[in-house]
């Protein structure tokens, strides 16, 4: 069953039982007074005018103070009244006839109905007394030769009642308790159910937060590897051809011409490998300082400019995302070099340390202010130093650029030194 169903459970013998506590206190009465009333057949003799008084006030005094009002039962005061009240009427009754005693079984339940405390058990132990007097024949029976037996059955009555009453309460305690935590349960089910809602809400817009930066992630790798590959192969293509126009020589322009079509295949090899999310392919088969430098070289030769990469430390195998990162950065900075700086010799330094991987790129150009906002906005530079950024940044590096005009430029790469193997 849901606690839905149990609470309802509850409310329906709660319901029994207080149609039962309002029929009670009527039937036990009918049933003394009619019983009463026949002890004439039995030769007994009975005051019928004063049992019917006393039933009638009992009725009425039952019906005034416990059926036609059920809040006073809250007001302690008023209902000990009444049920003071009660027990009287019920002695009175029970004087005019023992078989009243019936009637003053009613003194149990509305003990534990109308009174608190200690307080209920009082009640419970006067109402024995009344119920010990009518079984032994009402009080006029209780002399000294039976008083011993009526003692008897006060005690006797006293145990069994306060027993029972005690265990009774028990027992309401117990399923108050339960109808308290079944209520508690229910209310934690809606907060539940609403939260769940709530969480399915925050998980669809989560999903759709996070196809939008894996969007956002792929353009700007698409971006990054269309600028590291083809866009610098481009450049680098149209400088080569411009110089072959210009070249006075045959065999110069054939080396210019040469150095186009190189920079074409690399390029073309360079975007399909980005279109696929492949390693570059100086990576492929060598390692970070090895591919540097067959990079440092092909560069220098197609800019006759003399570069030079220096490693330090412990040259190790590196995460691929660390190789590649500062790759790409060495092939940015190299590619701004020969655009911009008009420099006479360039230098790389890799360092492996022991938590960083640092790559350092000097060159003797004209340089320029870095913090000079430039026509697209920005005072970081153009695409490819944003790039660079996006790069390192994405592995907790940090990209430093130092430069001023006449004075050559220095750009420095730290990436965290992840083995390979590791998770970036």
């Amino acid at each position: 069953m849901t606690e839905a169903e149990l609470a309802a459970e509850f409310d329906r013998w709660e319901r029994k039982e207080s149609a039962l506590m309002r029929v009670l206190p009527y039937f036990v009465l009918a049933v003394g007074t009619l019983i009463s009333l026949l002890q004439p057949l039995w030769h007994v003799a009975v005051n019928e005018p004063l049992v019917v008084g006393l039933a009638l006030l009992a009725l009425v005094w039952v019906t005034w103070f416990f059926t036609l009002h059920p809040g006073w039962r809250d007001r302690r005061g008023l209902m000990g009244v009444y049920y003071v009240g009660l027990l009287v009427i019920a002695a009175a009754l029970i004087v005019a006839s023992p078989w009243y005693g019936i009637f003053a079984f009613v003194g149990y339940p509305h003990a534990f109905e109308c009174l608190h405390g200690r307080w209920r058990y009082a009640g419970v132990a006067a109402t024995a007394f009344l119920s010990a007097t009518s079984q032994i024949g009402g009080f006029v029976n209780v002399t000294r030769e039976t008083w011993w037996a009526w003692l008897f059955l006060v005690l006797f009555n006293m145990l069994v009642a306060g027993a029972f009453s005690y265990f009774s309460e028990m027992t309401n305690e117990r399923n108050l308790k339960q109808k308290q935590a079944l209520v508690e349960l229910g209310e934690a089910n809606r907060k539940l159910e609403a939260a769940l809602e709530e969480n399915a809400g925050l998980h669809a817009q989560l999903l759709a937060q996070a196809r939008e930066a894996g969007v956002l992630d792929e353009r700007q790798r698409m971006a990054r590897e269309i600028h590291d590959t083809l866009a610098q192969g481009l450049a680098g293509i149209i400088t080569q051809l411009a110089a072959a126009e210009q070249a006075g020589e045959p065999a110069e322009r054939r080396r210019h011409v040469g150095n186009a079509s190189a920079l074409a295949r690399e390029s073309l090899a360079e975007a399909r490998r980005s279109v696929h999310a492949v390693e570059p392919a100086a990576l492929a088969e060598a390692r970070l300082p090895e591919a540097l430098g067959e990079v440092t070289r092909r560069w220098s030769v197609v800019h006759d400019v003399p570069a030079v990469l220096t490693t330090t430390g412990d040259a190790r195998p590196m995460h691929p995302d660390v190789e590649v990162t500062l790759l790409r950065t060495a092939q940015e900075a190299l590619a701004n070099v020969a655009k911009h700086a008009r420099a006479g010799r360039v230098g790389l330094t890799l360092s492996y340390m022991e938590d960083l991987v640092t790559l350092d790129v000097r060159d003797d150009g004209v340089g320029f202010e870095p913090n000079v906002k430039r026509a697209n906005g920005s005072v970081n530079g153009g695409f490819g130093l944003t790039g660079m950024r996006q790069r390192v940044q994405r592995l907790a590096g940090r990209l430093e650029i130092e430069s001023e005009p006449g004075a050559g430029t220095a750009v420095s790469a730290s990436v965290p030194a992840i083995p390979a193997g590791g998770t970036a």
